[in-house]
């Protein structure tokens, strides 16, 4: 039987990859439950500096399985429904995408096809999205008369303003990955013939940056974008003053010194 998820180690770099391909790796509980508990694992582990999400086939996800999943309840009670968002999709998806927000590690994701729905949202929660110029953005959630409720709305809309928003989860339009950089949902786009490499280069590149700086760096920018510019500004501060009386900073201190007094 095929793995729905793949996981391996390449130097620093976790790679979880979504292999179902022959459904065009929709988002099932094996999926759910692997990426979980290679997230909780990384977050352990010093060896793991990034975490690369990727997949096969030819959509790189087509959002959640609607076949055999877990169904929203029924009856006309949205108070259920809404318990039901907490408590049974808790564990496979918010949860998931909040510890993914909340590890003071970078978590990339490489969309080398079309991205649509929950794996969308899941690719919100990431601290870097690349894309393929293959890649293609939808929310389809309007067709069934529902919104992407799993941090799709209020993610999206931090991350593009409701301009775009309104555009890609209301008007129900499809993006490329020429207008997906545009309107800043992704960092960049690269040649479908190019993509893997780009994207590992990336991520050895990340992987190589200080990790006190990677971590002090996640936590600082996430606080200052819900700050007033005078709170920001001492969480920078706060932020700069831990690293600098760190041993990481010092050491990397006393290397540059090193070099400058050899030339």
């Amino acid at each position: 039987m095929t793995q729905a998820l793949i996981i391996d180690q390449v130097g620093g770099i976790v790679r979880a990859t979504l292999n179902r391909p022959e459904k065009l790796n929709a988002l099932n509980m094996e999926i759910f439950d692997g990426l979980t508990k290679a997230v909780r694992d990384y977050a352990e582990r010093d060896d793991q500096r990034v975490f690369l999400i990727r997949s096969t086939g030819r959509y790189f996800c087509a959002g959640a399985d609607l076949v055999g999943g877990t169904q929203v309840p029924e009856g006309k009670s949205s108070t259920k429904v809404r318990h039901w968002y907490r408590k049974s999709m808790g564990p496979g998806m918010q949860t998931l995408y909040n510890e993914m927000e909340s590890i003071e590690k970078p978590f990339v994701v490489a969309h080398h096809a079309p991205c649509v729905g929950g794996g969308l949202e899941m690719s919100l929660s990431c601290d870097f999205r690349l894309a393929a110029k293959s890649a293609r953005y939808m929310f389809p959630e309007a067709k069934l008369g529902s919104i992407p409720a799993s941090g799709g709305v209020s993610r999206f809309t931090r991350l593009v303003g409701p301009h775009w928003a309104k555009w890609i989860i209301m008007a129900d339009q499809p993006i490329d990955a020429d207008r997906a950089l545009m309107i800043g949902l992704v960092h960049d786009v690269y040649p479908d013939d190019e993509f893997e490499d780009r994207v590992m280069a990336f991520c050895e590149s990340l992987a190589d940056k200080p990790p006190e700086m990677t971590a002090m760096a996640k936590v600082t920018i996430d606080l200052c974008a819900d700050a007033t510019p005078g709170r920001a500004h001492a969480i920078e501060m706060l932020g700069q003053s831990i690293l600098q009386v760190g041993d990481e900073q010092a050491e990397m201190f006393a290397k540059m010194q090193a070099k400058l007094a050899k030339r």
